[in-house]
């Protein structure tokens, strides 16, 4: 069976670790612990843990250079970028919301813009970790290098796990039953969908 590549997005170093741009990376670090899996490095500039199912990578390069170890990766284990999702902080989604998504634009992100750009496509896997946007005039690229507010970081654990699942869900099951479970169910924060 062919692999997917599933690739979390952050800022490599302590000093980003709880940043609200690092979603991606908790989200992975979840899916490796779920995999009985430690991440690895790799020649490609990322952390990587292989299973049966998926590689599991964290680019190891500034979110703005992201592209270049998710083409090497892909290159190397022969995945396409219809078997890629990146995993993603989106400010254009609520706090307590996650997205999935196939295709669309960058918003901005850095990180989707050099994947974009290496990869020379936009159609691939996106799960979108909303952060909501930040409050009155703060710059955006601020607040993504913010860690998490303490009301946040009550409910992160439970954000993390359920975006794992959204990760498992679109490699199992694809996008169109993803979107039908896990978009109906904006936690706020209450618990899974019913």
């Amino acid at each position: 069976m062919d692999r997917w590549l599933i690739a979390g997005l952050g800022n490599p170093g302590p000093e980003y670790a709880g940043n609200r741009h690092n979603a991606g990376f908790m989200v992975l670090d979840e899916l490796a612990a779920r995999a009985g899996g430690r991440l690895k490095a790799h020649k490609s500039r990322a952390e990587v843990c292989e299973t049966s199912a998926a590689v599991l990578a964290k680019p190891l390069t500034y979110m703005n250079l992201s592209g270049g170890p998710v083409k090497a990766l892909c290159d190397f284990y022969k995945i396409g970028p219809e078997r890629l999702i990146v995993v993603h902080d989106e400010l254009d989604v609520p706090y307590g919301a996650l997205r999935a998504k196939l295709g669309g634009g960058d918003n901005g992100h850095n990180g989707l813009k050099s994947i974009t750009k290496v990869l020379g496509t936009r159609d691939y896997l996106r799960v979108r970790f909303g952060i909501g946007r930040p409050p009155g005039r703060m710059d955006p690229a601020s607040f993504v290098l913010r860690d998490f507010a303490t009301m946040e970081r009550k409910d992160l654990p439970f954000l993390v796990d359920r975006a794992a699942d959204v990760v498992e869900s679109l490699m199992a099951r694809g996008l169109e039953t993803t979107q039908n479970d896990f978009h109906r169910a904006d936690l706020h924060i209450s618990g899974p969908p019913r």
